[in-house]
Formats: C-alpha cells, structure tokens, sequence
C-alpha cells in the first residue's frame, strides 16, 4: 500500500499556519482542529517547516513567558522532511522511526497534498494485515470453490 491511499481516503486538505504568526496562534490551530503539528507556509503557500506540539512544549520550556510573541519560525522545524505520494507505508514507517518524527508532509510538484502521521499510518498496515488473515483464514478452511 501506498500515502497516496490514505491521501485519499483522509483528503488532501491540510491545515497550514503562514510564516510570521506566533507560537501562540499555532497552539490555537492546534487545539482548535484536534491536531498535532502544523506545515508552516510562506506567502506562496509553499512548505517552509513544520512545528509540532514537541517543538511548541520545548519553546514554553526554554521561554514560557514570551511564548505569545515568539514566531514561528524561531520554533518549527526548518529541515522539512517529506513524502511523496508513491511511498509505501514500509518505507514511510522507516522514515518515522529513522528521524523521530510523527508528521510527514506529502508533496507532488512541488506541492503540499497531504499530511499522514504515524497513526494513519498504523491504522492503515494494521487494516491491511486483517484484510490479508481474513483471506488466508478463509483459505484455510476451504470458503473458495474450486
């Protein structure tokens, strides 16, 4: 199975936050759609970095009391990790893992598409693993004709 599978079926809108905003309006996007980080655009609506609620959590650690001035850019991560469409759900599980990551922005062209976070990521291998024992049990105990 491919990102591009789970782009389809969660959609490809993503919620972005423009570059210049403070900390503190991230946190407000965040809470505000149950979500948890946020691609941080620039004035083409292309990617720049990502900032998440680890990033957010290390800021208030170090500077709590000017969090509501802080912009984003100061936090978020600039070396902006991404997918594309065609990786497989190994491949992306690795990329995770390899760079301690929970949120992989999904670009085409250049273009911001998706977002998938690990969870969709497990939600999608653990459905097609009982897909694939559904089959073979079905096998098993001889449901095909033939």
């Amino acid at each position: 199975m491919t990102v591009k599978k789970i782009v389809e079926h969660k959609g490809s809108n993503v919620i972005t936050l423009p570059m210049g905003r403070t900390v503190n309006h991230a946190i407000e996007i965040l809470i505000r759609h149950n979500i948890g980080a946020l691609v941080v655009v620039d004035e083409k609506n292309k990617p720049v970095g990502i900032i998440s609620e680890r990033d957010i959590l290390r800021e208030i650690h170090n500077r709590g009391d000017a969090i509501h001035e802080t912009p984003v850019e100061r936090v978020m991560s600039s070396e902006l990790i991404v997918g594309v469409l065609e990786d497989t759900l190994d491949y992306v599980r690795c990329t995770f893992t390899k760079n301690r990551i929970r949120h992989l922005p999904i670009i085409e062209g250049g273009n911001l598409v998706g977002i998938v976070s690990i969870g969709d990521v497990v939600k999608a291998l653990i459905k097609e693993k009982d897909t694939e024992n559904k089959y073979l049990r079905d096998f098993i105990m001889d449901k095909y004709p033939g």
